[in-house]
């Protein structure tokens, strides 16, 4: 079932009328006011719950510009199922097409509180639909999609960016980017949890993709950042954004996860192999999508000098060792990566896109460039 229709209804439709919903309204519908959690700068996330057939008929909404949809139990729960939504752009009161939207645990904690899927940047929208497929094992507990209004940002006094530097005297040390810190992004510090995790030397650099939309203004990467951040924290209950850095189509830097750029700040980006990496997200969608030269040299600076602050080369190879059998390898297998490595050499997933991965050669080149090697 996707969504209640009237039975006369349905002796002579097809599943055809799903792309044409009417918007219904939120308030006055009859039904109970969706929980809104707020951040600073006027940022809040709404969860609207799924219907006991797995989806939302199409209705109006608080204004989102991100969503995500979450279930009880572990994200295993919804293995071989399917996630599409579709929403109503704000401006025009135009629904788009449907996205489906990807439903693995690649970008995660090594233990996650629920499931969830990627999160799907929608632009500035006000209405929604949903449908769930359920895999082997049924419909998980607890469906709901999750909307997020990234806000304006929360306002700070820390410093906005941090600038580039030269390198150091150390063998493999590269010139520290420009790098946009997290109050420069407008991260609301009171959502996340207090304190950091570190873990051992960062020898390995993953390069993911956010699956955002590709086509952003520059200007609006960080509305993105925050909405991703808020989707991670507050609905899918993380710590802190996954990300460890992430990088816009421009070739801007970003702080990702706090606890210092320049230490080995635990991320939840690789299930498995979280400890001793650092992850790095290029923001938007790059399966088909050519990533912009800017982009590719931004993450060849920042993986050159995030590996050569412990003297690392970006061109060679590291040891990492499984902690989930979820990754590609069982808990408690040592891998052999590269340096500069792409999220999927370490879990099943299409991430950072082929375009994107296809260029990680030449990514690993720039840095070991930078390196001065």
């Amino acid at each position: 079932m996707r969504i209640s229709i009237p039975a006369a209804v349905l002796a002579g439709c097809t599943t055809a009328l799903l792309l044409q919903p009417t918007a219904t309204a939120v308030d006055g519908s009859g039904d109970p006011a969706p929980p809104l959690r707020t951040s600073a700068g006027g940022g809040s996330v709404t969860s609207v719950a799924l219907t006991a057939g797995g989806a939302v008929a199409p209705r109006a909404t608080r204004p989102f510009e991100l969503l995500g949809v979450g279930w009880d139990g572990p994200s295993a729960a919804m293995a071989g199922g399917t996630v599409r939504v579709r929403t109503r752009d704000a401006a025009t009161g135009r629904w788009g097409d449907w996205h489906q939207l990807e439903t693995d645990a690649a970008d995660s904690p090594d233990t996650a509180p629920h499931g969830a899927t990627a999160p799907l940047w929608t632009g500035r929208s006000d209405g929604v639909a949903v449908e769930v497929h359920p895999g082997p094992a049924g419909l998980p507990r607890g469906l709901r999609v999750e909307l997020v209004d990234p806000g304006q940002g929360a306002v700070s006094t820390e410093a906005q960016t941090l600038p580039e530097r030269p390198a150091g005297p150390d063998a493999a040390a590269a010139p520290r980017p420009g790098v946009v810190t997290r109050a420069g992004w407008g991260a609301d510090e009171s959502i996340r949890e207090p304190g950091f995790v570190y873990t051992g030397a960062v020898r390995v650099a993953f390069v993911h993709h956010t699956a955002t939309a590709t086509d952003y203004a520059c200007s609006d990467a960080p509305r993105v950042i925050r909405s991703v951040y808020q989707y991670h924290v507050q609905s899918n209950g993380w710590r802190d954004i996954g990300y460890n850095f992430l990088v816009d189509r421009c070739g801007t830097i970003y702080e990702g996860r706090a606890g210092g750029v320049d230490q080995p700040v635990l991320g939840a980006h690789t299930l498995g192999f979280n400890t001793n990496s650092s992850g790095i997200a290029a923001i938007g969608t790059y399966s088909s999508d050519a990533p912009p030269q800017e982009l590719q040299d931004g993450l060849a600076k920042i993986s050159a000098w995030k590996l050569g602050l412990t003297g690392r080369s970006a061109g060679g190879k590291a040891q990492l060792t499984s902690s989930s059998d979820g990754s590609l390898y069982p808990k408690g297998t040592v891998v052999d990566f590269n340096a500069v490595s792409g999220h999927r050499d370490g879990f099943a997933t299409e991430c950072p896109g082929d375009a994107l991965y296809s260029e990680l050669p030449a990514i690993r080149s720039t840095a070991v460039r930078l390196q001065g090697a």
